[in-house]
């Protein structure tokens, strides 16, 4: 079992999901703006359909954009010029965002057994005041955000940033994410260790944990 001594953690799909959706967040925008009859559902498949599309994406307000014209596909001429802001800034608000129930008993539980804790995530410049806003940050002595250094997971070198900065090497730090590509892989390339969370599906072959109150077990204290 290797030494670990400080755990990092991803943000969207890992500790935050949208609330209730995607989908629902757009459509209540939408309302605001005059616009009726979308399907939150559809929307969310479109948002989801769009994103796996895409090989890359920048987190710069342009590609957010682009991301969200594609996902009302048809209905995007409907949309006034004050749309696109409105989603934008509803997305650094808490009501958009859910924190999922096992994240802060699992910070408690590694934070306890005396591990640094700490965030590497693909984010743009919302991030800190939203995690401010959702009382999130005070857990984490350090967060590294892509939108800071120009590059995004699973470049080695967001990794090898927080290792440094939480001053342990990167075969002491354990990333945990919801991504195989850009959480598990990227970590992994950068010389750390990794573990995927899948919530409410087996654990698999893959070594999985199904909740992040399971790290605790996965890797006591050392």
């Amino acid at each position: 079992m290797p030494v670990i001594r400080a755990v990092t953690f991803d943000v969207g799909g890992t500790l935050i999901e949208p609330w209730p959706s995607v989908g629902h967040v757009y459509a209540s925008v939408a309302r605001e703006f005059g616009v009726h009859g979308l399907a939150p559902e559809k929307l969310t498949a479109r948002f989801q359909r769009a994103w796996r599309a895409r090989a890359a994406f920048d987190y710069t307000r342009a590609g957010w954009y682009d991301l969200v014209r594609e996902t009302f596909a048809e209905r995007a001429a409907e949309l006034p010029a004050g749309f696109f802001p409105a989603v934008y800034d509803r997305f650094a608000v808490p009501a958009a965002w859910r924190v999922y129930d096992d994240v802060r008993p699992a910070l408690e539980r590694l934070r306890q057994q005396g591990l640094k804790l700490g965030l590497i995530s693909n984010w743009d410049e919302r991030l800190r005041p939203l995690l401010q806003r959702l009382e999130l940050a005070a857990w984490f002595s350090r967060i590294v955000v892509s939108c800071e250094l120009g590059v995004t997971k699973p470049d080695a070198r967001l990794f090898h940033r927080a290792a440094t900065a939480l001053g342990v090497a990167p075969s002491e730090l354990l990333h945990v994410g919801d991504d195989s590509v850009r959480d598990a892989d990227g970590a992994r390339a950068a010389g750390c260790h990794a573990r995927l969370v899948r919530r409410g599906g087996a654990a698999g072959r893959s070594g999985a944990v199904r909740s992040l109150t399971e790290l605790a077990d996965v890797w006591p204290g050392n």
